[in-house]
């Protein structure tokens, strides 16, 4: 306690030593006839191309020094000090005098009651955490506080790697919830406290009923590897809790491609360091000529953007892949690299509502350049840059550094990717067709790609690799 007693202190007398400021207010389907289909598919040519968050402040009011209501000093117990040592705060990068008195007041007291009156002890340590939390996971739904655990969990996984929390899931008419089914040993879930038979309730903001589907929370709760998603669950009849569980169960993460009818269907679950070259010896073991490509890639959560750009260079010469925007706006440019080795195939991208971050680069690039016909669904709309930065004592600080821009400058965080060509999700083929394994989706592609695929294919057989 005497922890909490002397930050709290040397708070509220920094605040009172500074200028008393305040900041004030601090798929809908898309009809496209076949001919511009084959139009938006026709792309042999090769074109060529080469934020401060300002804040006004208004001058409040002095405060009466006097004011029975303020916290003094003598209640806290301690007598202010200048928190020497704290990085940041004695170099101007921390302006706490910008804090209006009447917040940290409202601090103290919140914190004061819960020590007094919450149900359960709560320790110092505990409170600070989960106040160092709060203040994250309320900038976006990206941002989290690791401790030692999580880092080095996150620190232990290959870039790229798709994981999730180790459990399943399944809606059920007569409990009308959403009811766990499984708890894998050793899971995150476990570890939580999840148990088989508990309701889950919510994954991220999303609020679950019976209108998800079994592939909707599963999609929610994987995720890039390391990363952590928030649950709320709780034992049928008892009160909710939520829980942070991180996605550490990795699962199959390779690319796999078929063919059908001389097109190549090559799913990307992830962007992997490795994926253009698992693209390029896939390829190189067809044994058919290629007519054309369709890249799926529905649920890919993203991964290493860089793989995502070497995926787009292999289609395109010479084009401006994303921009990277931060506070001060754009701070770098990704292009094209290397041999664009299928620039003379077709090409479509398969999308749907979990494909998120690179998976989104990918798309809008190729987009923008009028190099893709983009089918499906609008993305997952993640386009943002989180960097995962230390703070010492094996903890960090996962942050939104920075957005990702279209090659023409629009944005895709909160927007997504919407599609050349929606596909209905309730959509059936007619009785005479038949869909591929089940998959209604990618034929009603494979049908869009027949009227644009090459009459004659390109063959892929490398002399010493690609």
């Amino acid at each position: 306690m005497k922890l909490t007693k002397t930050l709290l202190a040397s708070m509220v007398a920094l605040a009172v030593s500074m200028p008393m400021t305040s900041h004030a207010e601090l798929p809908k389907a898309i009809s496209t006839p076949i001919n511009k289909v084959a139009n938006l598919l026709g792309f042999g040519d090769d074109v060529q191309a080469d934020s401060g968050l300002d804040v006004e402040a208004e001058t409040g009011e002095q405060t009466d020094a006097q004011d029975p209501t303020s916290p003094t000093l003598d209640a806290l117990e301690s007598k202010p000090n200048t928190l020497h040592g704290i990085e940041g705060l004695h170099q101007g990068r921390v302006p706490l005098g910008a804090v209006s008195p009447n917040t940290l007041k409202t601090f103290v007291s919140v914190v004061d009651l819960v020590r007094r009156d919450y149900v359960e002890e709560v320790s110092d340590e505990k409170l600070f955490e989960n106040a160092m939390s709060g203040m994250l996971t309320g900038l976006d739904s990206h941002a989290e506080f690791l401790d030692k655990d999580a880092f080095a969990n996150l620190q232990s996984f290959t870039a790229g790697n798709v994981a999730n929390i180790g459990l399943s899931a399944v809606w059920q008419d007569d409990e009308s919830h959403w009811v766990i089914t499984s708890v894998h040993e050793d899971s995150s879930a476990k570890r939580a406290g999840v148990k088989v038979g508990d309701y889950l309730h919510q994954v991220g903001e999303t609020k679950l009923d019976e209108s998800h589907s079994e592939n909707d929370v599963k999609q929610l709760l994987n995720g890039i590897a390391g990363t952590q998603v928030d649950i709320v669950v709780s034992h049928a009849g008892r009160s909710k809790r939520r829980l942070t569980a991180q996605r550490n169960e990795v699962l199959k993460s390779n690319v796999e491609t078929a063919i059908v009818g001389g097109v190549v269907i090559i799913k990307l679950p992830v962007f992997q360091n490795n994926t253009r070259q698992q693209i390029l010896e896939s390829l190189g073991q067809a044994g058919v000529p290629i007519t054309g490509v369709i890249l799926d890639v529905r649920n890919n959560p993203g991964g290493v953007l860089e793989s995502a750009g070497a995926v787009a260079s292999l289609f395109m010469r010479n084009q401006t892949l994303v921009q990277v925007a931060g506070r001060q706006g754009v701070e770098r440019e990704l292009r094209t690299e290397g041999s664009p080795l299928l620039i003379d195939l077709p090409v479509m991208i398969l999308q749907n509502r979990y494909s998120a971050s690179a998976a989104e680069v990918l798309a809008s690039s190729l987009q923008s350049q009028k190099r893709a016909l983009i089918v499906g669904e609008t993305s997952y709309s993640k386009g943002s840059v989180q960097s995962v930065i230390p703070i010492g004592d094996g903890q960090a600080v996962k942050m939104t550094t920075a957005h990702y821009l279209t090659a023409d400058g629009q944005r895709i965080d909160g927007v997504g990717v919407v599609p050349d060509v929606a596909f209905d999700r309730s959509a059936e083929l007619a009785p005479t067709m038949m869909a591929i394994s089940g998959d209604v989706w990618l034929s009603q592609a494979l049908i869009l790609m027949d009227g644009a695929k090459l009459e004659t294919g390109v063959d892929f057989a490398p002399v010493g690799g690609f």
